[in-house]
């Protein structure tokens, strides 16, 4: 029996010791200084009505004062399902309409984000006649997705359709399986149904996810990339991997998903702290993100060596420098925009 116990042991030792020597090798290998970077990467911005009213801005003007300000020749926007259909079967468009114009007139790209996940909290946005009803959410989503793509597939200006958004991610205040495989599947199927001459991005959280199930289904893979988070049980929390992390995961994704094309469609650039963005003091506001954060950050993702990344926070930036007089989060985009040191 001693001797049992002592192979038992011996085993789960041996185990327990190749499992840590497996993280310590990876913890080198996403670690280990890179070789070469994408200097001439092209940085977009996001921008979401739904944020900048939060912030009390208005929406309006702070999206033509953005597009004009920072110089950014993509942005990625999204159309809202619970502000389009406020009554079952109605849509009006017209909020997206105006911000795809509004970039149409500066010779703007846009990436469209629809579905029921889509960029900003809460996450999910599902109008409420459709929240308890899986099969009946999933129909309509389809119609009004039908809508929208027949609506803007004629505009120059639309690069890239986003079926949803980190839909395989367990984030946000939505209904159990709001999202699963087999629903992103029939959105994409779709989309190229309707429009078979653009590419449609799934995208995937950066540090959370192997991004196997995003990938695959998708034209162009979409990962977003943060630096500093913030979880009220750990404070602020960075992130120990390199570049070479999403260099790996790049690879992995190549062989096992057939997926080479692949974006940043959410490089972090605004603060994420124990509060509200608004409620938090500049202070508390710069430990997560500031101007030097910033560039440090832009130069990283350079180094992942992908084609282009998405800036997230440009409502924050314009935010502090309009009604805060601070407006050094914004000189600092602008540069990295705009491709100057």
């Amino acid at each position: 029996m001693r001797k049992i116990f002592y192979y038992i042991y011996k085993t789960v030792g041996i185990i327990l010791l190749a499992l840590f020597s497996l993280v310590i090798l990876a913890f080198v290998i996403f670690n280990w200084p890179v070789q070469g970077k994408n200097e001439k990467m092209n940085f977009g911005i996001s921008y979401s009505p739904v944020f900048a009213k939060s912030l009390g801005l208005d929406w309006q003007k702070s999206y033509t004062d953005i597009l004009d300000g920072l110089g950014a020749k993509k942005v990625r926007i999204a159309s809202y399902w619970n502000e389009v259909e406020k009554e079952k079967g109605v849509y009006d468009f017209s909020e997206t309409d105006w911000l795809i114009n509004e970039a149409r007139k500066r010779n703007v790209k846009i990436t469209l984000s629809f579905g029921i996940k889509v960029p900003r909290w809460p996450e999910c946005f599902i109008p409420p006649f459709y929240i308890n009803d899986k099969t009946e959410r999933e129909a309509a989503l389809l119609r009004y997705e039908y809508a929208l793509i027949e609506r803007y597939k004629n505009f120059d200006n639309i690069e890239m359709w986003q079926a949803e958004n980190e839909p395989f991610l367990d984030f946000g205040s939505c209904p159990d399986q709001a999202t699963d495989g087999e629903l992103i599947t029939r959105e994409v199927a779709q989309t190229k149904l309707i429009d078979p001459s653009r590419p449609v991005m799934v995208t995937d959280s950066g540090e959370l996810s192997i991004w196997y199930q995003a990938a695959k289904r998708a034209d162009i893979f979409g990962t977003t990339l943060y630096r500093t988070i913030y979880k009220p049980q750990l404070g602020y929390f960075n992130y120990p991997l390199g570049p070479n992390f999403f260099r790996t995961k790049a690879l992995f994704i190549k062989i096992f998903a057939n997926q080479k094309s692949i974006i940043i469609s959410e490089l972090q650039g605004e603060p994420w702290g124990p509060k509200w963005l608004s409620e938090m003091s500049l202070e508390e506001q710069y430990k997560s993100m500031s101007p030097q954060k910033l560039v440090d950050i832009a130069e990283y993702a350079r180094k992942t060596n992908f084609s282009e990344s998405y800036l997230w926070g440009a409502e924050w930036w314009y935010w502090l420098k309009t009604t805060q007089n601070h407006p050094e989060m914004w000189d600092a985009a602008r540069k990295i925009i705009n491709n100057q040191k």
